[in-house]
């Protein structure tokens, strides 16, 4: 009976242990967030660690996360992190019942990796970013000491270290210690994050507050060919609440649009130049409708979208700060676009001077940007996948040279230059439909930003190539819908589609991944007909 109650003991003590763990980590989690309001939200340990993460990921993985989570990512990434934490929380409760001061201490270096990650990331303010974690970790471990001490009945040996216990323990100081804790941890937590919402709010009011002047140059009206009705077609215009989003930034940023600033900089600037939110928005607006598309979108996948942005050309404030192309001389061929989330962004010189409609966007479909999408202000240049060109919340341009300088996605193996190539997709039917014999329409989208859609061709089965009806073309920046009515017969079949852009290039067919610059192939679905 002895040794059954020693066994029962032991195995509730060590249980209590890995609870003392887990309690020591959430206090370090909710106490590093309480502190990260008073330096900055992007400061918290699994915002930080995250970040870092995802800086040293391996682009493959990066790409696996994006298409199999799709905008997710974030999230999963986040709930691996919390998970990861709780296991080692759980690994430590019990290492702290026989070792109480190497459990304490491994928490405290837990939190020296989390400050390590927040001072190390881009767009870091400083070795104040690694208080929250430091502090939380502090919190972790005298909690954690503290817990264990209620475990074990500490007895002195002449000579020894002091030795636990098997025997008698506080079980009435262990629950008030932890029901305590547990209790002042999820204030700490919940004032930490209602304090960093509180911080935001300067940001939220400074959109609610803005209001976009009428563009001088304003789009022409969307051609009312240019929208098929073919049910199961997206429509033409992307609504902000459904257009992709694909960044690094694990906590959005909300910049107040009042003390944004904009600096231009660097090789061939005659002089430096800055701006105001509000210097953009009384200078002379451009409308233009352009589609967007992530490197990072598969054959056939869903990140792209087109809207109606209205922005400041981007080449008439470079040529106000002295940069000329590299064609007429000028020093720099690249501009290094950098985000207050600390992402660089590295888009060629001779493209955003050429004559396209690139700008630094201030609204998005006839409002302010959405903070997801970059407010107050993000940069655009049609024909260029937006890793190259669309850095949101963008606060500095650099001139230098691609010799001189490799942005952040450079330099993880992703193409210096990425012009996007042309694609089509299949919407309707979707992938394993089951459409009726008869008539069916298979209609989707096509896209060669900057060079427009010339042709779309349809082939069933092995069967030739079919012309499919082109919707009306609005620009060479936009998509274009297309359609094609199938007699389809009963069975299995796979439809394929392929594009032909403006200059007369064929879509290719051959297969390749997204890095370094793009997928290409032609889509097909695959169906069965009834």
């Amino acid at each position: 009976m002895t040794t059954v109650r020693i066994t029962r003991t032991a195995l509730t003590r060590g249980t209590l242990a890995a609870l003392s763990g887990l309690l020591a980590g959430f206090a370090a989690l909710t106490v590093a967030e309480l502190v990260s309001a008073a330096v900055r939200p992007e400061a918290s340990p699994v915002t930080a660690v995250g970040g870092a993460a995802i800086d040293r990921t391996p682009a493959g993985v990066k790409d696996f996360a994006i298409r199999n989570f799709g905008e997710n990512d974030k999230l999963v990434l986040q709930l691996g992190i919390v998970v990861t934490l709780a296991l080692f929380a759980l690994a430590v409760g019990v290492l702290a019942l026989r070792h109480r001061r190497t459990g304490s201490a491994a928490v405290l270096a837990f939190g020296v990796v989390g400050a390590a990650s927040a001072v190390t990331r881009p767009d870091s303010t400083g070795i104040v970013d690694g208080l929250p974690s430091l502090v939380g970790a502090v919190a972790g471990a005298v909690l954690l000491y503290v817990l264990i001490g209620r475990l074990t009945r500490p007895r002195r040996v002449p000579g020894e270290e002091e030795q636990e216990s098997e025997g008698g323990w506080d079980r009435r100081g262990f629950l008030i210690a932890a029901t305590a804790a547990a209790a002042a941890s999820t204030v700490a937590g919940a004032v930490g994050r209602t304090l960093n919402g509180r911080s935001a709010q300067d940001a939220v009011a400074s959109r609610e507050a803005a209001r976009l002047p009428a563009p001088a140059s304003p789009a022409k009206p969307i051609p009312a060919g240019a929208q098929l009705r073919v049910p199961g077609l997206p429509p033409f215009t992307t609504p902000n609440s459904k257009f992709y989003r694909v960044d690094t930034a694990l906590v959005v940023p909300k910049v107040d649009a009042d003390s944004w600033r904009l600096r231009i900089h660097g090789k061939g600037v005659r002089r430096d130049l800055e701006f105001t939110y509000q210097d953009l928005l009384d200078r002379p607006l451009i409308e233009r409708e352009i589609t967007l598309c992530c490197v990072s979108n598969e054959v056939g996948g869903p990140y792209i979208g087109h809207a109606r942005w209205i922005g400041v050309r981007l080449a008439d404030l470079l040529k106000e700060a002295g940069v000329k192309p590299p064609s007429r001389g000028g020093k720099a061929d690249q501009i290094i676009a950098r985000s207050v989330d600390g992402m660089t962004l590295g888009t060629p010189v001779e493209d955003v001077m050429d004559g396209r409609d690139a700008m630094l966007a201030v609204g998005m479909n006839g409002e302010p940007l959405p903070f997801v999408h970059g407010f107050p202000v993000r940069m655009l240049v049609p024909g260029l996948y937006g890793y190259v060109s669309a850095c949101k919340w963008i606060e500095d341009i650099e001139l230098t040279t691609f010799d001189d300088y490799d942005a952040y996605w450079v330099k993880r193996k992703w193409a210096r230059k990425a012009p996007i190539k042309t694609q089509s997709r299949i919407d309707t039917p979707k992938p394993f439909g089951r459409p009726e014999a008869g008539t069916v329409m298979v209609a989707g989208v096509a896209w060669a930003q900057h060079r427009g859609i010339e042709k779309v061709e349809i082939r069933v089965d092995d069967g030739p190539w079919r012309p499919a009806q082109l919707a009306e073309q609005d620009t060479v920046d936009t998509w274009r819908q297309w359609s094609y009515p199938w007699k389809a017969t009963p069975g299995g079949h796979t439809l394929t589609v392929r594009a032909t852009d403006g200059t007369g290039e064929a879509q290719t067919e051959k297969r390749t991944k997204t890095v370094p610059d793009g997928a290409s192939g032609w889509h097909s679905v695959v169906v069965t007909v009834d």
